[in-house]
């Protein structure tokens, strides 16, 4: 048993030496087969590579001839066009050396005309000079016979004529003038009268001069305390409540109330007669009548404003143009009513556009509303007329309405004929006697402004204002001024009031020239 283990175990190891021995051969070959076939899969990767290079690079060398032949071309093409553009360049520059030079030969041939014309010329003056000194010649040895024999200088014999001719150009201006007027007199001076006077009598009213104080009576003395108060706190609170002067004198039973503004006068008389009815009398009470005062006197004034449009016969007004014609009732112009000139205006108007065959209802209406520019506030500056033409524009009234609101003082341009009937209207409300009041200073100056401006013309002796400043009377030197020259002397002085001065209504320019004789037997 023992024997055969001995022989077997050398066998199993000489088995197993064959199969590792076989093993390592087989991996061997194997390994030798991977190296040969990566081998050749490197050989013939690096065949196509070098195949697909060659391709490559000629492609890019057929590419880079193309690029090359196309740039060639282009190349060609613009030179072959620079060429052909210079071509052309050298034809027209050869065609403007033609042209140069057949102008410079026709100017070179209109310079010789030019110096043949030059010469001609110069000999011309030569011969005009020659003869402007034959002339002056002949005119100096006339001028000296004429001296001669009228026995004038050339300045005076020039003098003469010019004093000769104007004079009689002044005498015919003045004589074509005088029967223009007086036969425009003739045709339109009745006409005019007859229609202004039937306006005035149809709307003659009576006016009253407003004052700037209000005198309110009082149940008994003892009122007059109350008014004043502990310290006079009472009277204090009040006028500063209502803006107006309280003046608390010796006149029995009564006080003054004394303020430039109606409406504000107004409201304090009302509320102090409130308040003497109440019997409570004290700061805190005062404030609260007037300003109920205030308010109810705000609502009367839209009132009175929609009644005066009703009792002319406008209608669809603004309620704003309601509330300011409202506002006339505590206007004054000059110490005339505002309400009663407007409405007085109005109704003027109405009839003198009725007369002449105008819209009178348009004529009434720009008459009532031609001052309504003076209830603006007193901070907004420029004439009244022109602030009125800005509200009635502003709520849409007719064109021709604002421009006769802003043109009656002349401040613009008339553009209708219901313009001079505005006009015309308010001169003869405020011209009335009675109607408006003036200072007595500023009555003076304008008088004495009047005067001045009549003595400033020539030939004028002496002047005299009369009839309160609607007259003035020119006394001139009979001989310096004749009758024909008279009548223009006033119609000069006329335009020249017009013009400088500022008046109410008309002034009459009445120029009197007389001869007086005087001698004396002794």
């Amino acid at each position: 048993m023992q024997v055969e283990l001995y022989w077997l175990l050398p066998t199993v190891v000489a088995l197993c030496a064959a199969f590792l021995f076989l093993g390592w051969f087989i991996a061997a070959r194997v390994s030798q087969n991977k190296i040969s076939s990566a081998e050749e899969r490197a050989k013939e990767i690096l065949e196509g590579a070098e195949k697909e290079a060659q391709h490559l690079k000629k492609e890019k060398l057929l590419e880079v001839k193309d690029e090359w032949f196309r740039k060639k071309q282009e190349a060609e093409k613009e030179l072959n066009r620079q060429r052909n553009k210079l071509h052309n360049r050298e034809k027209q520059l050869g065609n403007r050396e033609e042209n140069l030079n057949s102008k410079f030969e026709i100017v070179n041939k209109k310079e010789a005309a030019i110096e043949t014309a030059e010469k001609e010329l110069v000999g011309k003056q030569e011969e005009l000079e020659e003869r402007r000194d034959r002339v002056h010649q002949i005119i100096a040895e006339q001028t000296e016979k004429l001296e001669r024999v009228s026995g004038l200088s050339r300045d005076d014999a020039r003098n003469m004529l010019i004093e000769t001719l104007t004079s009689d150009a002044k005498l015919q201006a003045a004589q074509k003038l005088k029967e223009i007027r007086d036969e425009m007199k003739t045709t339109a001076k009745k006409e005019a009268q007859r229609v202004i006077l039937q306006a005035i009598q149809r709307t003659a009213s009576d006016h009253s001069v407003e004052t700037t104080v209000s005198v309110l009576n009082l149940a008994s003395e003892d009122m007059k305390g109350r008014i004043i108060g502990r310290e006079g706190r009472n009277i204090r609170a009040f006028e500063a409540a209502t803006g107006i002067d309280v003046i608390v004198d010796d006149t029995p039973e009564a006080v003054i109330l004394s303020g430039f503004d109606p409406f504000r006068r107004e409201v304090a008389r009302i509320a102090l007669e409130t308040l003497m009815a109440d019997g409570r009398i004290h700061p805190a009470r005062i404030e609260e009548v007037v300003e109920k005062v205030r308010k109810d006197l705000e609502e009367e004034i839209f009132r009175v404003g929609e009644n005066t449009l009703l009792d002319v016969g406008i209608h669809n007004a603004h309620n704003e143009i309601k509330r300011m014609v409202g506002k006339m009732k505590f206007r004054s112009s000059y110490g005339q009513n505002l309400l009663q000139h407007s409405v007085e205006v109005a109704w003027l108007c109405g009839i003198m556009a009725t007369e002449l065959g105008l819209d009178p209802k348009i004529a009434t209406r720009a008459g009532m509303l031609h001052d309504i520019g003076k209830t603006v506030d007193r901070n907004v500056e420029g004439p009244h007329a022109l602030l009125g033409m800005e509200i009635t524009k502003k709520f849409r009234e007719h064109p021709i309405i604002v421009n006769a609101v802003g043109s009656h003082h002349d401040d613009i341009e008339m553009e209708s004929p219901y313009a001079p009937l505005v006009q015309a209207a308010d001169a003869i409300s405020g011209a009335r006697p009675g109607a408006r009041r003036e200072s007595l200073e500023g009555y003076v100056k304008r008088l004495e402004k009047l005067e001045n401006i009549a003595t400033g013309f020539e030939g004028v002796a002496k002047t005299y204002a009369i009839q309160a400043g609607r007259e003035v009377r020119v006394m001139v030197e009979h001989d310096r001024i004749d009758d024909t020259l008279a009548d223009q002397l006033a119609n000069d002085i006329a335009e020249k009031i017009q013009s400088e001065m500022e008046y109410p209504g008309q002034i009459k320019v009445t120029v009197i020239r007389e001869k007086r004789a005087i001698a004396f037997a002794r």
